[in-house]
This record gives C-alpha cells, structure tokens and sequence, in this order.
C-alpha cells in the first residue's frame, strides 16, 4: 500500500509541474528587460524548485540565461536549434523562475 501511495505522489508531483511550471516561467522582470532582451516563444521554458529547462524549437542558435525573482546571476549557455539545457531550478526560498532571457553577445573582428 505504502508503494502504491508513494508513486502515486511522485506522479501527480510530476504532472502538476509539468503543467504549471512552463505557464508562469515566460515573464521577464522589469529589471532583467533593462539588462537582457526577452528570448523569443520558441524557447520553451519549464521549471521547478531543481532544475529549469529550457528547449531550443528555433530555427536559430542563441545565447540564453534564465532571469529569477531573487536576482540571482547563472552564466549564460548557448542553445542550438533541437537543444535541450539545464538551469538550476527556484529553489526552496520562495524564488520564482521569471523566464529566459537573451545575453548581450559580442562579436570580434
């Protein structure tokens, strides 16, 4: 009985952020639009409290990081098209993954 409980909560854990965790993560802050551009909707985001996930369905590559409600600063990742990467997640502190965003890239020569 015990198993049957457990997995029933690991899957309906895993459902609920799956279908409320890409919803509210494609909002960028007044703060990251100041720094960053917004990425554009084929980059598919998806988090939870570990891991965010950001899916590459462009046609095109570029250069992502995720902005968070607590400021927080992880480094910028190329995304190719069909890519699939990770970020950390929000966490436990109560943080929100506020979406991703593009970085400024520099071109040389």
């Amino acid at each position: 009985m015990r198993r049957v409980t457990r997995s029933t909560v690991v899957v309906a854990a895993a459902a609920l952020s799956l279908l409320t965790g890409g919803t509210a993560a494609h909002a960028v802050s007044p703060t990251a639009a100041e720094t960053y551009d917004s990425a554009p909707s084929c980059l598919e985001v998806s988090a939870d409290w570990r891991y965010t996930f950001v899916s590459n369905t462009c046609s095109g590559t570029y250069t992502l990081t995720i902005s968070y409600s607590d400021g927080r600063d992880v480094p910028c990742r190329v995304a190719n098209p069909g890519d699939f990467i990770t970020f950390p997640g929000y966490g436990t502190d109560g943080a929100h993954v506020l979406g991703a965003v593009l970085c400024a890239t520099t071109e040389d020569g």
